[in-house]
């Protein structure tokens, strides 16, 4: 489990230099909508990325099924990779109080926020087309989700969320949306997401390939055949023609609630926000090259904070007796389930049954990437549970 803590006693602040005339400790600023991510969250999702493909061979990737035209020859110059993943993240503790200073007539504001770390691993199994194979680590993520006071000057501007994240291939990105200001009952609404490439800075004009068809084991693609994950249901055409459909399928019979939502960009906007992606060299090839080797030019992400409702069965139980962990009923999907913590406050002398609330994190993030003059989105999918079991509160007992 990737893991993320502060030093113990570490609190923002401002910082007092007089003894004389101090005035009070400041108080933490809100979290909005980040306290709910508190703690660490595991779950499975997919994972899609064109990466280059240099050629001819031996250079380049190798593949089972040799494939036409001789890389890198378009379209052997991109290799389609597709992951079956699993993935943790663990949020700190909040940092308190951030001080950010104004200038002239714009007051100072307090910012809120929690680091995170996140680690995924490919669990592809090409014998048996499911997600149990051996781990692969592919990303490693470490950052920042902070909440912004709104500002009434420079700039005009309500309050605000932040992703600020760092990755080992070489990219950072700063990216802002709007604070939710409120929940909507039930479940979310996610709109498809497409894999289709297109010429850079034409959108509209996508790109037909062939590694995008579930049928086609001779294309530069990984894995090329793809018939097991098919007949498994993991990797289907479905899937490939919109990857949200992963996470449509991992909440089908849920009892969700209450979901919260919101998405933030490098590209901002509204032009009062900032943000944006930084590269290594490596990335981008040559100063003023056309030619990039995948320049990351742009990231949007999309999430869900879903609370989501459990019936559980608490067997006789008398007090005294250590803490129960009972997991979740089996969801349709079959996805992960989380775990409570339950104590009685009682005596249960006959099984019992109580409804429980537990956080659901689901994402949906695409990263628009540049080489050889076309924008390849790499797309990546997941739906998150606590990793530790969920103490049941009080207030179910009453």
């Amino acid at each position: 489990m990737a893991t993320i803590n502060l030093p113990p006693g570490f609190q923002y602040d401002q910082v007092q230099f007089y003894k004389k005339r101090v005035p009070p400790r400041t108080q933490p600023t809100p979290l909005g909508a980040l306290a709910k991510l508190a703690g660490s969250f595991t779950g499975t999702g997919f994972n899609t990325i064109f990466r280059p493909n240099s050629g001819p061979p031996p250079l380049g990737t190798t593949f089972p099924n040799p494939v036409s035209p001789t890389p890198p020859v378009f379209p052997s110059d991109n290799v389609l990779e597709l992951n079956l993943t699993k993935e943790t993240v663990t949020f700190s503790q909040p940092l308190s109080a951030v001080p950010n200073r104004g200038f002239g007539s714009q007051n100072d504001i307090f910012l809120n926020g929690v680091p995170y770390v996140q680690a995924v691993n490919d669990v592809t199994n090409m014998e048996t087309g499911s997600a149990d194979g051996n781990a692969t680590g592919i990303h490693f993520e470490t950052g920042l989700w902070m909440n912004i006071p709104a500002t009434n000057n420079s700039p005009v501007l309500g309050d605000s969320l932040v992703r600020m994240a760092s990755i080992p291939h070489g990219t950072t990105i700063n990216a802002q949306c709007l604070a939710p200001t409120s929940t909507f009952q039930g479940p979310p609404q996610i709109s498809p997401v497409s894999l289709k490439p297109f010429g850079v800075g034409n959108i509209h004009s996508k790109i037909e390939l062939n590694s995008l068809n579930v049928q086609d084991s001779t294309t530069p693609r990984l894995p090329q055949d793809l018939s097991k994950f098919n007949a498994a249901g993991t990797i289907t055409q479905d899937i490939l023609d919109d990857p949200n459909t992963v996470l449509r399928n991992s909440i089908k019979g849920q009892n969700i609630t209450q979901t919260i939502v919101f998405t933030v960009s490098t590209d901002p906007p509204l032009q009062e926000f900032g943000g944006g992606t930084a590269n290594i060299a490596f990335l981008l090839g040559n100063p003023g090259a056309t030619a990039p080797n995948s320049n990351a030019f742009q990231m949007k992400a999309t999430f869900w904070i879903e609370t989501v409702g459990y019936s559980l069965t608490v067997p006789v139980f008398k007090p005294g007796q250590a803490p129960m962990e009972i997991s979740a009923p089996e969801s349709l999907s079959g996805q992960p389930r989380p775990v409570f913590l339950v104590s009685p406050p009682y005596e249960i002398t006959s099984p019992k049954k109580i409804n429980v609330t537990s956080t659901q994190i689901q994402y949906s993030q695409v990263v628009f990437m540049n080489f050889d003059g076309i924008t390849w989105p790499h797309v990546s999918v997941s739906t998150l549970i606590p990793s530790t079991p969920v103490p049941v509160p009080d207030s179910v007992w009453s």
